[in-house]
């Protein structure tokens, strides 16, 4: 059990415990901002595009609002939902799409920045060495070839 204990500990002070909550906080705002831009801007332009319709009202009504004899509702009509259906649709293929441009950006930064790193690099080594710097390589090929 001990042994368990130690494991996670390591495995939450590596920080992937607090990067997979912060990832899920994040997913969870960034849904919200989507299902919004969905509900609130792109299904009242599709809405007003195919005439005028509410996607959201769109019910296909299994069993029918039974009404009492006094004129209250007995029990609710039973309905599926095809038009929240259809929404949460749209919700899901703009949040892949989203996440599959943000994905491609990250990707090209990651490269862009490898690619200046490896540069870096490349003209650390093609610099000419000083007259010191070559006097110091010089000792140190000396001393590595000297027997003890």
């Amino acid at each position: 059990m001990k042994k368990y204990f130690q494991e996670f500990k390591a495995f939450a002070v590596k920080g992937n415990v607090v990067d997979l909550a912060v990832a899920v906080i994040i997913g969870g705002a960034f849904g919200k901002i989507v299902s919004s831009l969905v509900s609130d801007v792109v299904m009242p332009l599709i809405g007003v595009i195919a005439g005028g319709l509410d996607f959201t009202s769109w019910k296909i009504i299994l069993k029918q609002a039974v009404i009492g004899s006094d004129g209250v509702l007995a029990s609710p009509a039973v309905t599926m939902n095809i038009g929240v259906f259809v929404q949460n649709i749209f919700d899901f293929l703009i949040i892949a799409l989203s996440i599959f441009f943000m994905v491609k950006v990250l990707g090209r930064i990651k490269k862009r920045l490898i690619n200046e790193e490896e540069d870096k690099k490349k003209e650390e080594k093609s610099a000419p060495l000083t007259k010191d710097q070559e006097l110091l390589v010089e000792i140190r090929d000396l001393l590595k070839n000297k027997p003890e």
